[in-house]
């Protein structure tokens, strides 16, 4: 996307702003924010053991939102040495010089500042936990500089929701909650790898790292094992939280969407590994479908239990 297609008028100078902010934090490709918020869910369902509190649901919603745009904001302020570099991100607003550090560096503060706001409404746990949340969102951009594993601290950053949403509906973090957090992690390092692939080439001229190009040749065998052992800890989730039939049913939809998604990207083609990426929306569609059926459609003795 080319910041050419942001031009409007010089008469409304404010409007070419917001435009480009818009861009920065990713406003016109919902499929970030979807993948924080079905594991979000998740946790918010199983903690509540069905739908929960409204207010809790819409801080939550909303704060996945807010995060995931603070997230983008400053991954592009710490890659804008390599961004114009890269076929997929050159056309970003500070990749192109269209947004300056400083103004990036505002509206993180602003998005971030405004989701606190809304946790300061919550319960103690759970704004105390919201700073280790804030540490991981920060930090996780930096990660592929050093470190060939940063889709794995991306889980830890996606992932958080989990058990602060946990915190907020039982007022403490059991252990299914940090079981369900452990599968997330898995889950965003096995999708973010799919990412990762199709930058692979571009990453590899310009000194970053990535699982991808830590997995190399077997990077297909790796993302079958990180998938498996998702859906194995999904497995331990489901018999921990003692879940019923609608449970599975949606695990074995995941399963087969993710199949679908080696079919994709067997052939590792840039635009098939992207295709995988964007697939993951569904997995985590159908894995909270299952959870919301199965607590809505139960027994009145089942719900008791």
């Amino acid at each position: 996307m080319s910041y050419e297609r942001f031009q409007i008028p010089a008469d409304s100078p404010w409007k070419s702003r917001l435009a480009l902010y818009w861009q920065l934090v990713r406003g016109d490709r919902p499929i970030g924010w979807l993948l924080l918020l079905w594991p979000t869910w998740w946790g918010l369902w199983l903690a509540a053991g069905g739908m929960p509190p409204l207010w809790t649901l819409f801080v939550f919603s909303a704060g996945v939102w807010l995060t995931r745009s603070a997230g983008c904001v400053i991954n592009d302020y710490a890659d804008r040495w390599l961004d114009p570099h890269v076929e997929r991100t050159k056309g970003r607003p500070l990749a192109t010089g269209a947004v300056r550090g400083r103004e990036a560096l505002a509206l993180f503060a602003v998005l971030m500042l405004v989701a606190f706001g809304l946790v300061l409404t919550l319960n103690r746990l759970t704004v105390l936990m919201s700073f280790v949340g804030v540490v991981l969102a920060a930090s996780y951009p930096y990660l592929k500089r050093y470190t060939h594993l940063p889709q794995v601290y991306l889980g830890l950053a996606f992932g958080w929701g989990i058990p602060m949403g946990f915190a907020a509906v039982q007022g403490e973090v059991p252990p299914v909650a940090w079981l369900l957090y452990v599968a997330n992690i898995i889950w965003s390092t096995a999708y973010d790898t799919w990412y990762a692939m199709v930058d692979r080439e571009d990453d590899l001229r310009m000194g970053s790292k990535s699982t991808a190009i830590l997995f190399g040749d077997m990077d297909l065998i790796a993302q079958g094992v990180l998938y498996a052992l998702f859906f194995v800890a999904l497995v331990f989730v489901g018999q921990r939280a003692q879940m019923g039939l609608y449970y599975w049913i949606g695990l074995a939809v995941a399963v087969a969407l993710v199949a679908y998604e080696f079919v994709i990207a067997r052939t590792r083609d840039r635009a098939a590994c992207f295709r995988a990426f964007l697939h993951n929306h569904w997995v985590g569609l159908a894995i909270f479908a299952g959870i919301a059926a199965d607590f809505a459609l139960r027994g009145p003795a089942a719900q008791a239990a």
